[in-house]
């Protein structure tokens, strides 16, 4: 038997450090036995995929140093590899399910299953459908059938007992089936949830062995019991720990920057990346701190991740960063380095146009256009209230702008300055003393070259890092927070 793991991360957002982690730990699996790695998109969100951000993940993972044998890009006897391009293989399925009488139509709209949902919590029972479709005669599916009605296809779940499997990490695993809903495997508009899809191109790639976070425990019953109900053997499935905040919170972009494009941007070395990531859970034999990818390989054992949740530290990855700077990279090595991270030719040439205009003497880029190539500028905080606007209106507009700014699927200069002139007619502010704080949270300074240029060329990631940063500058309340994310769904009702 070969090997073959996978990681299958989707298309919507910047590409996480938690993706980088899962997939190195399943490259190492595979290539330790000899076996492959493949990379899988699922872009069934048509809302929310792009393929800026499939193009992200294929860059973040080739940066710090992975490779796939096959993909969407490269590849494969068992593509294609976009869930969005298989759609009809699963719909075959799910039929063979329904046939089978394992899974059901349920044609309840969304506010007769908010209902449900409301009305279960206030009788103080768990909030998960209540097999309403199942009592549904074949006469009356047929009918809703012949009329159109929309329906989604769910599957059928035990009302009592447990599941139990054993988890290679975990050992045996017991969850009782009153704790697992009746998953929806065929969405409204045709296209798969992650539990039909996966199922389904795992099997038909010849996936052997999942590693995929512990988030996901508790859904391995009903992700088990798809293989069963489709007659297939369902490959080795382990879960792995959450990376965590150093408060032991579970990472995430409010409290950390999560995004690999965020720590290319700010010059962490790839090795030092990926070493770092590989220290996750996991150590060397000899417990020494620093080791290359083939290192990892050889030396690697799934059986000895720790279950404990792993502290993702900055401070601790700039630390074996310099380490890598130091010891691996000669003077020579280190000025190219410099070069293809920030001091390229590509990189120059975006910044010119903006630079250009201020320029007397050629000594005067680096304190103007210093923050195209820093990572977080330091300022004294009292310059993000220092323009016309109070305080809290510098929290409110900081606060949205990033919320409204992660939701984009496209990023360039109009886009930026799109989502900020309409955030600010609705928080009735000028636009030029809606973007005073953004000046000063993106560049640290109060006069520099065009904020909304600066944005585009630095990118999302460092763009939103930037701008979180500047918030916690200023401080949220959990009050505060709960009132901003009231006015934040007030003003998206308003579109």
């Amino acid at each position: 038997m070969t090997v073959r793991t996978r990681v299958a991360p989707s298309p919507t957002g910047d590409p996480h450090v938690g993706t980088a982690y899962i997939a190195l730990f399943n490259y190492c699996f595979a290539k330790q036995h000899g076996g492959e790695f493949i990379l899988r998109i699922e872009d069934t969100d048509q809302a929310r995929s792009s393929r800026e951000s499939e193009q992200a993940i294929y860059d973040s993972l080739s940066w710090i140093g992975l490779n796939w044998d096959e993909g969407p890009d490269c590849g494969g006897a068992a593509g294609p590899y976009r869930q969005s391009e298989r759609s009809d293989i699963y719909k075959k399925f799910a039929q063979q399910l329904i046939d089978e009488g394992k899974a059901f139509y349920c044609f309840a709209t969304s506010e007769e299953l908010d209902e449900m949902r409301k009305q279960q919590m206030a009788e103080g029972l768990q909030p998960k459908y209540d097999g309403r479709g199942l009592k549904l005669s074949a006469e009356e599916i047929a009918a809703n059938l012949a009329e159109g009605k929309p329906y989604v296809v769910r599957m059928k779940i035990p009302e009592s007992g447990s599941f139990s499997f054993t988890d290679y990490l975990r050992g045996e695993v017991e969850i009782p089936w009153e704790q697992v809903d009746m998953q929806v495997l065929l969405k409204a508009d045709g296209l798969p949830t992650y539990f039909l899809a996966n199922v389904v191109d795992d099997h038909l790639m010849g996936i052997t062995h999942v590693f995929r976070g512990e988030e996901w425990l508790n859904s391995a019953p009903k992700l088990l019991k798809l293989y069963q109900d489709l007659g297939w053997e369902a490959p080795v499935l382990g879960h792995m720990p959450l990376l965590r905040n150093p408060d032991k919170s579970k990472l995430s972009k409010r409290k950390n920057p999560t995004s690999v494009n965020y720590y290319r941007k700010m010059g962490f070395l790839p090795e030092a990346m990926l070493n770092y990531l590989g220290r996750m859970g996991w150590s060397m034999p000899d417990e020494r701190e620093k080791f290359t990818l083939s290192e990892m390989i050889e030396h690697f054992d799934m059986k000895r991740v720790s279950l404990g949740g792993p502290v993702f530290d900055v401070e601790k990855l700039k630390w074996l960063n310099g380490l890598w700077i130091r010891e691996e990279l000669s003077d020579e090595q280190l000025a190219q380095r410099l070069v293809e991270w920030a001091y390229n030719q590509e990189t120059l040439m975006s910044i010119i146009p903006q630079a250009k205009a201020r320029l007397d003497v050629l000594s005067d880029l680096a304190p103007l256009a210093g923050h195209f190539v820093s990572g977080i500028p330091e300022y004294a905080p009292e310059l993000l209230t220092a323009g016309k606007l109070e305080e809290e209106q510098v929290r409110s507009l900081l606060q949205m702008f990033i919320w409204q700014l992660e939701e984009q699927r496209q990023w360039d200069k109009d886009t930026v300055f799109a989502v900020a002139k309409q955030l600010s007619t609705h928080l009735d502010v000028k636009i030029r003393d809606f973007l005073e704080p953004i000046f000063v949270a993106i560049t640290g300074k109060t006069s520099s070259t065009s904020v909304v240029d600066a944005m585009a060329i630095l990118g999302s990631d460092m763009s939103r890092a930037r701008l979180r940063f500047a918030l916690s500058h200023i401080g949220v309340s959990k009050k505060q927070a709960k009132s901003l994310d009231k006015a934040y769904r007030a003003y998206k009702a308003s579109w």
